[in-house]
């Protein structure tokens, strides 16, 4: 039996992972991370629940990566704590998680093995062929899976362009033959589900680039994803066309740039870049900055040139801040505060809601209904996606003929099982998410992100006081200190009326009571939560801490 089965990625944008089984033979396609929602309060990353891959350790021959974004690649080194297997992956995206795994010091001890399209690789009994896709990250592939059941192709992220800048199509050649060969079951990208038509070209985008830079007085500041390598080749050109210097600011596109630049995709005159502490050196009309901070990160590059914080950098009027990205969803308020921020100081700002400068690396609708029907699958399973975008993909399935009980319509966990009689969902597996916070790895859940979210709503009331053993006398308190709550000069009448609710609550518990303490902490606890939302209408956290001396 051959089994498939999605620990994230299906139902959210993010944590893309997935087990391909047969028998006691297994094998892992990507290993993504999720950046944490609003509610997620002081996380940083979250990955995918483990739980299920070290069960199978023993089985586990290999980690197939299809390209180096972090909702891919970004889970690697927490699933390399708990095992030590062979990656595999193109130049780029192992150039990439050889940076990131130096930084986690895991390097050593793994095995990077790189991989081309049109390659083949044997992982127990399955055989691994890499198709090239065009993406927004270079060297991406798609993987056709044969396995004794038949063949199984996964697209990876993927849109069908013909007029890719860095020569990096998508092989529809390649995915036809496969079709015409028979394929079990299709797993394809469905985050553009919703939009019309075709993507715009990157062609496109880089004569908008052009026409919005040239005869620009100012230096030009673009903001993009480190990993738009194409986009950063772009905008060289550009630069080199109008007779500018480049200069590449911030650690993660740096560490970009240097991987492509070694691997021969970024090509660049040597004394066309510049570092950052030369800018000074240069008129601003023969500058241009490429940098990172495009969705609005706190300490990236952008947002500390638009706070006026950047220490080589200090926004002019004649400014020209292009932000050549997408608003992620969940970002915009970062974003729109960052370009108000630099209209503010000055720059004219451009963004794709006022103009075509971003093009997105996932297929739109009609690609991918040219996907379904080049492959001619029997199975159709919609991936990379929220819950939405899997139901409209499986529509947009049946509207180019696959039946609709061959659409296998899944989520995280259902494990997706095909026999000698078909394919079917069948039971789950243990999964979920795993929340990253500093060098904790899942020590923080719900009830922790509710008591931070209490605590960021309505603040912390401290009780301090200190009673004699013997006596039961108050000797020290009741101390009353607010964090988060009031103001406490403002309504120190406020904290002042508390304190008389605490010693009447001393008051009424006897001394010869048993677990005195305890029983005043409760009651505390209590009658000042009842008190606040009477007086405030506010419920913050109540902390008493009562000591015995």
């Amino acid at each position: 039996m051959l089994k498939i089965i999605p620990l994230g990625g299906l139902g959210e944008i993010g944590l893309n992972m997935m087990v391909f089984e047969y028998g006691d033979s297994a094998f892992i396609v990507d290993a993504g991370l999720m950046f944490p929602e609003d509610y997620m309060l002081g996380i940083d990353y979250v990955i995918p629940d483990m739980t299920y891959i070290k069960q199978k350790k023993p089985d586990i021959s290999g980690v197939v990566l299809t390209h180096a974004h972090e909702d891919h690649i970004g889970a690697l080194p927490y699933l390399l704590r708990e095992m030590n297997v062979p990656i595999y992956g193109t130049p780029f995206t192992l150039g990439v998680v050889r940076k990131k795994l130096e930084e986690h010091g895991l390097l050593s001890p793994v095995l990077l093995n790189e991989i081309s399209p049109r390659e083949k690789l044997e992982l127990g009994p399955f055989e691994l062929e890499f198709i090239r896709v065009c993406h927004s990250a270079v060297d991406g592939v798609g993987i056709a899976i044969k396995t004794p059941l038949g063949l199984v192709v996964h697209t990876g992220d993927f849109k069908i362009s013909h007029t890719s800048v860095d020569g990096m199509i998508t092989d529809v050649n390649k995915f036809a033959r496969y079709g015409e060969k028979g394929v079990l079951a299709l797993l394809s990208d469905s985050t553009n589900v919703e939009r019309e038509g075709y993507t715009i070209s990157d062609q496109e985008v880089g004569d908008t680039l052009g026409r919005i830079s040239a005869g620009r007085t100012g230096r030009i500041i673009i903001g993009l994803f480190a990993s738009s390598i194409t986009r950063i080749q772009q905008v060289i050109d550009i630069a080199l066309a109008i007779n500018r210097k480049v200069v590449f600011n911030g650690r993660s596109i740096e560490t970009s740039v240097n991987i492509a630049k070694d691997l021969g995709y970024i090509r660049i005159p040597e004394e066309m870049e510049i570092h950052i502490e030369q800018v000074i050196d240069f008129p601003d009309e023969e500058i241009v900055i490429i940098t990172t901070g495009s969705q609005g990160e706190p300490m990236a590059a952008l947002a500390r040139m638009s706070a006026g914080t950047h220490k080589q950098i200090k926004i002019k009027k004649e400014d020209t801040v292009i932000l050549s990205s997408k608003f992620i969803p969940g970002n915009e308020k970062a974003i729109t505060k960052i370009i108000n921020d630099l209209y503010r100081r000055g720059a004219d700002v451009i963004y794709e809601k006022i103009s075509k400068i971003h093009v997105s690396g996932h297929a739109f609708q009609e690609e991918l209904k040219l996907m379904i029907n080049l492959t001619r699958p029997k199975y159709f399973i919609p991936i990379h996606g929220e819950f939405r975008h899997l139901v409209l993909h499986s529509r947009l399935a049946k509207q180019v003929g696959i039946a609709e009980e061959n659409i296998l319509l899944a989520e995280n966990g259902q494990i997706i099982e095909f026999d000698e009689n078909g394919g079917r969902i069948q039971d789950n597996v243990c999964t979920g998410r795993v929340l990253i916070d500093g060098k904790g790895i899942g020590d923080v859940g719900r009830s922790v992100l509710k008591e931070r979210r209490n605590l960021s709503e309505d603040g912390l009331v401290v009780v301090n006081m200190a009673f004699d053993e013997e006596t039961g006398i108050v000797v020290y308190g009741p101390e009353i200190v607010s964090r988060g709550f009031v103001f406490e000069t403002e309504t120190g009448h406020l904290l002042e009326d508390a304190k008389c609710v605490v010693l009447e609550i001393v008051e009424e518990v006897s001394p010869e009571v048993p677990d005195r303490a305890a029983k005043i902490r409760s009651k505390i606890q209590k009658a000042l939560r009842k008190y606040f939302s009477f007086t405030i209408n506010r419920r913050p956290v109540i902390l008493p801490f009562i000591l015995e001396v």
